[in-house]
């Protein structure tokens, strides 16, 4: 199968290598003239990703339009916040003709567009001609590019409205160390992956702030909450979100030395600012911009989300992370079901 890869960073290139050792023959865009040229002459990316060869089959270009030229697939590997400027970059860059042709576009980036609350399969819809629902998939759960690039064990999950595109993708994906399950819900997994992100942030303030095993497990509990409250709203089976995609990726996002979000977190509780914080990341670590998108949307859809609300005040108005986990810790007392499973 002839896969077209938009987005050269640590999860783009290890997707490049899973595929690549599935028969796949790949092409992968960067956006950036110098790393892609560096990609190619030095097949590793030793910042993000020491260690992991670049075949030499995998063609890496700076052409967008040749990673589509005459792909059959292409998968969308670009930080949440440039998707929409990608795209943009796509279509004016080749015919309409040739998009339509692509069978599947899979979404294996996660965040939420600030300043429009849609997630990424609604920017690939909206803005590319032929990318419609029944040709996007969503690839998604525990899958940091660290492990997944050495073939240590991984579950994910491609969702899609078309069942028979989802079994596609789990075919084309799956190996010995990478299994993929189905779903159809593109919604809550899109969803899944945003919002643990914001909590892996929360769970990042509490190791900078020195907090225990107690604080990270309430923290994942109650965020998973959140994750219902919004999805039930949104319409999504609330299923989903103790699955892979869900309860799965936050686990691992909230816990890990790999996770960038829980990183970034752990620094602004550290009693870092924003931009410090930001200044010590060499990559992007989503979960800032879509707290801010997160924020906005549970307050368009009336949905109580406190530790989303805790994260954006600590983020963007200056708020004292001890203060934020205080306020935390002192809201209203409730019933921890009562009237609604979330």
């Amino acid at each position: 199968m002839n896969t077209g890869i938009l987005g050269g960073g640590s999860w783009g290139i290890s997707l490049a290598v899973l595929l690549e050792g599935n028969g796949h023959k790949i092409t992968l865009w960067e956006f950036n003239s110098s790393d892609a040229a560096m990609l190619r002459e030095k097949r590793e990316h030793a910042t993000k990703l020491p260690g992991i060869r670049i075949p030499e089959t995998i063609e890496i270009t700076n052409d967008i339009a040749a990673a589509v030229e005459n792909t059959d697939v292409v998968l969308v590997v670009v930080p949440a916040q440039t998707v929409r400027a990608t795209a943009k970059k796509l279509v004016s860059s080749v015919s309409e003709d040739r998009l339509r042709k692509v069978s599947a576009w899979i979404v294996a980036s996660k965040g939420i567009e600030h300043g429009t609350g849609c997630l990424i399969a609604d920017i690939l819809e909206q803005e590319i001609p032929g990318a419609s629902e029944s040709k996007v998939v969503v690839l998604s759960g525990p899958s940091h590019a660290e492990e997944v690039s050495r073939g240590i064990p991984t579950a994910v999950v491609a969702a899609s409205e078309d069942q028979e595109l989802a079994t596609l993708v789990q075919k084309e994906f799956s190996t010995q160390t990478f299994r993929v399950y189905t779903n159809n819900d593109v919604t809550g997994v899109e969803l899944a992956a945003s919002v643990k992100n914001v909590i892996a942030v929360a769970a990042g303030i509490c190791d900078g702030l020195g907090f225990g095993d107690n604080t990270k497990g309430a923290i994942l509990t109650r965020g998973i909450v959140e994750m219902i409250r919004l999805g039930k709203k949104l319409g999504a089976d609330e299923q989903t979100f103790f699955g892979l995609a869900g309860f799965g990726d936050l686990i691992t996002t909230c816990m890990s030395r790999h996770s960038r979000n829980r990183r970034i977190g752990e620094l602004i509780g550290s009693g870092l600012s924003l931009e410090d914080a930001l200044g010590k990341m060499t990559m992007v670590a989503e979960g800032v911009e879509t707290t801010r998108a997160l924020y906005e949307m549970a307050r368009q859809h009336n949905v109580e989300m406190p530790i989303t609300t805790e994260v954006y005040r600590a983020l963007f108005e200056g708020k004292s992370p001890k203060e934020a986990a205080r306020d935390l810790m002192t809201r209203e007392h409730k019933h921890e079901f009562k009237g609604s499973r979330a």
